[in-house]
C-alpha cells in the first residue's frame, strides 16, 4: 500500500460522517436542536478529521515534501492545502463557541451551526478530491520506494499513539 492509501480510507469516512451531520443538522429546529449531536460532530471532526488524518498529512507527509524540491503547482496546492485544513479549523471552532451560545439560550445558534456543518459538508468534498485527484498521486514522484514505505509506517505509528493522546488529554482536562 502506497502512503496515500490510508488517508484516502480515511477521506471516505470523513466525507460519510459530514454527510450525515449535514442531513441530521439540516432536520434540526430550534425546538429539536441537539447540542450533543454537534459535541460528537466536533469530537470527530476535530480528533479523527483534523488531528488525526490532517496530523499525519501536515506533520508527516507535507512536511517530508518541504524537504523536497517541489515543482511550483505542487508547492502551491501544498499551501492552499494547509490554508484549507486552517479554514475547516476556523469553522469548527466557530460551531463550538455556537454551540455554547445555544446552551446558553441563543436559540438562533442553531441555525448558524446548521449553516456551517452545510458547509463543511460542501467543502470536504472538493478539498479531498484536489488530494485524492491530484496532489497525492502527483507528489509521490518525489519518494522512492524506500521513503514511501516509511511514511507508510510513520503513518501507522502515528495512529497507534493517536488514542493515547487523546485520553491522556482528556484526564489532564478532568484533572483540572
Amino acid at each position: 500500500m502506497k502512503p496515500r492509501g490510508p488517508l484516502m480510507i480515511e477521506h471516505r469516512l470523513i466525507e460519510k460522517m459530514l454527510a450525515l451531520a449535514d442531513r441530521k443538522a439540516a432536520a434540526m429546529t430550534p425546538d429539536t436542536y441537539d447540542p450533543l449531536f454537534i459535541d460528537t460532530v466536533v469530537d470527530f471532526i476535530k480528533t479523527y478529521a483534523d488531528r488525526t488524518h490532517h496530523g499525519k498529512e501536515e506533520d508527516i507527509l507535507f512536511a517530508s515534501l518541504g524537504k523536497k524540491k517541489l515543482d511550483e503547482t505542487n508547492a502551491r496546492i501544498m499551501e492552499e492545502l494547509v490554508q484549507e485544513h486552517r479554514l475547516a479549523r476556523q469553522k469548527v471552532a466557530e460551531i463550538v463557541d455556537l454551540n455554547m451560545r445555544y446552551r446558553n439560550g441563543d436559540r438562533s445558534a442553531a441555525g448558524e451551526i446548521t449553516k456551517i456543518i452545510s458547509w463543511l459538508a460542501a467543502f470536504y468534498p472538493v478539498h479531498i478530491r484536489k488530494e485524492d485527484d491530484v496532489f497525492f498521486p502527483d507528489t509521490e514522484k518525489y519518494f522512492d520506494q524506500n521513503e514511501l514505505e516509511e511514511l507508510l509506517q510513520r503513518f501507522w505509528s502515528f495512529d497507534r499513539q493517536m488514542i493515547h493522546e487523546k485520553y491522556g488529554r482528556l484526564y489532564a482536562a478532568l484533572r483540572g
